[in-house]
């Protein structure tokens, strides 16, 4: 869809020559091990929540999953993505220090203004996710999608779209509307920023999603779990589904 993907935004460089599908974002990341486990699949970004969340971390544990990353092939070393509500600058700057974060995500209420001082002050990629109630109509979305999208346009690296949730905002695991997705990719493509899809994605799912929308990138958490934790036979098989669609 978005063809500055190729040129690096939204981490396509971490790609194998050639290569050219979906980023994939596995997030809620909190076991050493687990992250160990992935080492061979062909992962684009490692999201952390620092969001209030059964799935929230410190700083101290993601400078320990950092050190994980370090260790893989840098060719295809995923980037470390902090994802956080509202955070005050100096939250962010603790995180940073700790952590040294490749790419922001701002899940809450943040303005243009704020993302555009997040960008500023610590160079990394920003993305700006954006929660949408499943009960809006395919009009509201067309009419609106411009509306709460172009204050962003040159202060984040990538939108995610995804079900609004009341307690988080975002994060559910309820699936996202897709029949809104295309308002949103008009954008994404005519402003040269990437667009990701989650919410309620899964192995047996998410094949359909890019070959009927073409998202840049997919993110996911509850759909390669079990019982609650990461399942590394899940996680290769949403990988292996999404780079294969």
């Amino acid at each position: 869809m978005n063809k500055l993907m190729n040129d690096g935004v939204g981490g396509r460089d971490n790609r194998a020559p050639g290569e050219s599908a979906a980023a994939v974002k596995i997030c809620g990341l909190q076991d050493v091990e687990v992250l160990k486990s992935m080492i061979n699949l062909p992962i684009d970004y490692i999201g952390v929540v620092f969001a209030e969340s059964r799935r929230q971390i410190d700083a101290r544990k993601a400078a320990e999953l950092r050190v994980v990353l370090m260790d893989w092939n840098a060719s295809y070393r995923p980037k470390l993505t902090g994802v956080f509500v509202n955070p005050s600058i100096t939250e962010l700057e603790g995180v940073m220090e700790a952590a040294h974060l490749d790419v922001i995500q701002l899940h809450g209420q943040e303005s243009p203004e704020f993302c555009g001082l997040v960008k500023q002050r610590f160079g990394t990629e920003v993305f700006k996710a954006l929660s949408f109630p499943k009960d809006e109509t395919a009009a509201e979305v067309n009419h609106t999608a411009k509306k709460a999208l172009d204050p962003y346009q040159n202060v984040v690296d990538a939108i995610l779209l995804d079900t609004y949730d009341p307690l988080y905002g975002g994060g559910s695991g309820k699936t996202f509307a897709w029949d809104r997705i295309p308002a949103y990719a008009e954008w994404a493509i005519q402003h040269g920023i990437a667009l990701f899809v989650a919410g309620g994605l899964h192995p047996d799912n998410v094949e359909q999603l890019i070959q009927t929308y073409a998202p840049d990138g997919v993110d996911v958490s509850s759909g390669v779990e079990s019982d609650g934790l990461k399942d590394i036979a899940k996680i290769t098989a949403f990988v292996e589904r999404v780079k294969q669609a």
